[in-house]
C-alpha cells in the first residue's frame, strides 16, 4: 500500500492515560504527509485528543501540555474521598477549557465519536452529539481513579473498560484507509536518555506521590501495598485492555497501525508530554516510511 498526497485518514485513537499524549505527534506526522484526517474515533485520552484535533485547538493543547510539570500535575488533580473513585477530573477539564472551549459535537468539522461505558447495562456509549467536555470526561472515567459519570440512569466509565481501539465507530468514507494508533502496545519502549537534573526531579515527583498515599491508605496498610496502589490499578486495568485490544486489532486488521510501548510512560506522567509527543513522531514515522 501507498501512502498518497492528500490520503483520506479515518483515525482511530486508543486509551492509555499519559501515553495518549503520543497521538499528538502521530498526528503532526500525518499531516506534515500532506494526509487529510477525515473522521476520528478515540477511547478515553485517545478520545480528548480527537475531540481537541476536531475543534482545531489541538496546538494550543500542546502548548498547555508542555508546560506542566510535576508540581502543576499534582495542583490538577482534584482528590476526592468519594467511594466510587479518588479523583473528581473537573479540575483538569476547567483548566482546559481556558484554552479549548467547549462545543457541541455535531458542529465539529469532522465526523467524531468518543467511547464510554455504562457499568449499569453493561454496555458501550458511543457519543457523536451534545457537549464535547462531557463526552470526553465520561470516557476518561477509569474505574476507582475517576469518578464515573452519572447521566439518565446510567454510570458511565471509562471506554477501555470494553473497547479501547473503538475501530468499529470511526466513519469511513469512499477512499479512506484506517489508521489505528495503539498506545498500549506489548512492545519495548525506546526512551531518550535522561540527565541527573531530570533523574532528580523525577525522584522528588515520587516522593510527593508517596505522601498522598499515606493520606489515602489506612495506616494498617503494609508498606509494599502503599507503594503498590495506583500501580495495582493501572496495571490490572492495562493488562485486560490490551488483551481485548489485540484481538480487536486482529479481528479488523486495519490498514495501518502504528504501536507505542505500554512502557513509554507511566500511566500518570502527563508532564512528559514533550517526550510523549516525540515518542508519537517516532513511531508513526518508523510505520509510514515503510509504506
Amino acid at each position: 500500500m501507498t501512502l498518497k498526497e492528500k490520503q483520506k485518514i479515518a483515525l482511530v485513537l486508543s486509551g492509555g492515560a499519559a501515553r495518549g499524549i503520543a497521538h499528538i505527534g502521530v498526528i503532526e506526522e500525518l499531516e506534515s504527509r500532506g494526509c487529510e484526517i477525515t473522521s476520528i474515533a478515540g477511547t478515553s485520552m485517545g478520545s480528548l485528543i480527537g475531540g481537541v484535533y476536531a475543534t482545531g485547538r489541538l496546538n494550543e493543547l500542546k502548548d498547555f501540555l508542555y508546560s506542566l510539570d510535576r508540581n502543576k500535575v499534582l495542583r490538577l488533580v482534584d482528590f476526592t474521598l468519594n467511594r466510587q473513585g479518588l479523583i473528581k477530573g473537573d479540575r483538569v477539564l476547567k483548566k482546559m477549557k481556558e484554552y479549548v472551549p467547549d462545543m457541541p459535537i455535531e458542529e465539529l468539522p469532522l465526523p467524531y465519536a468518543a467511547v464510554a461505558v455504562d457499568l449499569m447495562s453493561k454496555e458501550e456509549v458511543v457519543y457523536r452529539s451534545g457537549s464535547l467536555y462531557h463526552a470526553i470526561r465520561a470516557s476518561i472515567s477509569i474505574p476507582t481513579i475517576f469518578t464515573p459519570i452519572k447521566e439518565e440512569g446510567r454510570l458511565l466509565v471509562d471506554g477501555g473498560l470494553l473497547n479501547n481501539v473503538p475501530m468499529s465507530y470511526v466513519e469511513r468514507s469512499e477512499g479512506d484507509i484506517m489508521v489505528v494508533v495503539h498506545v498500549n502496545a506489548d512492545i519495548p519502549p525506546v526512551k531518550p536518555e535522561q540527565t541527573q537534573e531530570e533523574i532528580k526531579k523525577q525522584a522528588l515527583y515520587q516522593k510527593k506521590i508517596k505522601e498522598f498515599y499515606k493520606h489515602i491508605i489506612p495506616a494498617s496498610s503494609s508498606a509494599k501495598d502503599k507503594l503498590g496502589y495506583f500501580s495495582l490499578i493501572s496495571r490490572s486495568f492495562e493488562l485486560m485492555t490490551l488483551r481485548m485490544a489485540e484481538e480487536k486489532i486482529e479481528q479488523f486488521s486495519p490498514e495501518v497501525l502504528i504501536n507505542v510501548s505500554r512502557d513509554s510512560c507511566n500511566f500518570y506522567d502527563f508532564y512528559r508530554a514533550e517526550q510523549q509527543v516525540e515518542t508519537g513522531r517516532r513511531a508513526a514515522r518508523e510505520v509510514l516510511d515503510k509504506l
